[in-house]
Parts: structure tokens; C-alpha cells; sequence
């Protein structure tokens, strides 16, 4: 099947940003810079811009391609591997239901969703999973609402093990570095997949094919396996050039 360029360019622009911010991550939290800046609003919306593109564009590129059941378990298992990782190589700090987990639930959770949800009409699917989105954003924190606001807060038996965490609802004492739940994930990977298909109703997705940049695109085909490494290669650089000092 014939890829979309532009698709892979965005998906390899989203993965500079975020191995950028995960080196700068490295900096401040384990070789201890102090950049006051990192821990500021602006750059809480550089890492949420990241894990919005990276939602966003996985949910739109559902659709494409026939082994999905494949390449959910796939990503799935890598996330799962992450965590095995981290807690053997840096406990401290452990990624449990990060990023790859989520992406690998969601493409799994789509397949026999796929039937019924694209019976709703695209523009409905999207306002009402930003909607979803947006109402259970505070999930994690014990709430519904977003920032500041909040309708209602959960029973707290809700927040009790490792099944209701990876749903959205962490029990007490639970950490990870990277903690992506189902919900309010899923929302935003719907509307993904909702975007996807308003812009295949209006016949525009042809318009992914014209937009190219090889190295972008390069960088996009290959995203797994450079998430999967860029976190050891940046700490061993880091570590050759702050002991150096």
C-alpha cells in the first residue's frame, strides 16, 4: 500500500520534538540542571503538543493498513517492554502504562469497535470525542473536568489497582515518569479516527500524498524502533558528556 509522505513527515517532526524534550529531560531530572524554564507552563504545552500529535495522528492513521491486530500488539508488547526496561535499568524512574501502551490498547480496542463507530457521522464522532475528551481529562486526578474545571469528583473506590490505573483511575502510591491511561486517551485517539474519516467523506486525502521531506518522512517510517532507542543512545551520550566535565 502506498504511504502517505505528509502523514510520515508530521509523525517525523513530532518524534524530533520529543526526543529534544526528552533529552532536555534527561539534563534537568537526572544529571540535575537546574533550568527553571523546563518546569514551566510553556513547556508543559511542548510536551502536551507532542503527546497530542503522537494521539492524534495514530487514531487518524488507524484506518490505513490491514494488520492491525498485528501492529496493535506490536506496539502494545514495545510498551510493555519499555516498562520491563526502565525497571530493571533506572527504577527510579519507571514508565508504567506510558505512551506505547496506550497507542497498543487503542489500535487493539478499535477492532471490533470499528463497526459501530463508523456508523456515526464524522463531524458527531469528532465533537463528541473532544467532548469525552475534555469532560474526563481529570480523571487521574479524581474529577471530571478539565484544569480548574471540575463537575464532580469519583468515589475513591474507583482508584484501586493495577487494572482500574491502566483504565485511568491510579490506585494510591501508584508513579510512572510516563502515564498515559485508556481514559481520557481514547477520546482524543477517537477523534483521530473521526478526523480521518470527515477527510476521507470530502475526498481529502489525497492531498497527504504532495507534501514530502525525505528526511522527515525517514524519520516518520521508522518511529517505533526510534522510540524504542533514543532514550539509551541520549542517556549514553549525556553520560559521556557530563562525566567529561
Amino acid at each position: 500500500m502506498k504511504r502517505y509522505a505528509m502523514l510520515d513527515s508530521i509523525r517525523g517532526l513530532i518524534i524530533i520534538s520529543m526526543v529534544i524534550y526528552h533529552t532536555v529531560w534527561d539534563i534537568v531530572y537526572i544529571f540535575g540542571i537546574n533550568w527553571k524554564w523546563y518546569r514551566s507552563e510553556a513547556a508543559y504545552y511542548w510536551q502536551q503538543s507532542i503527546c497530542w500529535g503522537f494521539i492524534l495522528l495514530s487514531g487518524f492513521c488507524w484506518s490505513f493498513g490491514r494488520r492491525k491486530l498485528r501492529r496493535g500488539l506490536m506496539v502494545f508488547v514495545a510498551g510493555i517492554l519499555v516498562t520491563v526496561v526502565t525497571a530493571i535499568v533506572m527504577p527510579s524512574n519507571i514508565v508504567v502504562f506510558g505512551v506505547l501502551t496506550l497507542l497498543g490498547s487503542c489500535m487493539l480496542v478499535f477492532i471490533p469497535l470499528d463497526k459501530c463507530l463508523c456508523k456515526c457521522p464524522p463531524v458527531m464522532g469528532i465533537l463528541i470525542s473532544f467532548g469525552l475528551f475534555i469532560l474526563t481529562r481529570n480523571v487521574n486526578s479524581g474529577g471530571l473536568g478539565v484544569g480548574v474545571w471540575q463537575i464532580f469528583e469519583l468515589p475513591d473506590s474507583w482508584y484501586a489497582n493495577s487494572f482500574t490505573t491502566y483504565l485511568g483511575f491510579p490506585a494510591r502510591g501508584f508513579y510512572s515518569t510516563d502515564y498515559f491511561s485508556l481514559i481520557p486517551w481514547i477520546f482524543l485517539y477517537a477523534a483521530g479516527y473521526y478526523i480521518h474519516k470527515l477527510m476521507e467523506s470530502k475526498k481529502l486525502l489525497n492531498y497527504c500524498y504532495h507534501f514530502k521531506n525525505r528526511l522527515l518522512e525517514w524519520i516518520g517510517k521508522h518511529s517505533l524502533i526510534i522510540y524504542m532507542l533514543h532514550q539509551p543512545i541520549v542517556y549514553g551520550i549525556l553520560m559521556i558528556v557530563f562525566i567529561g566535565r
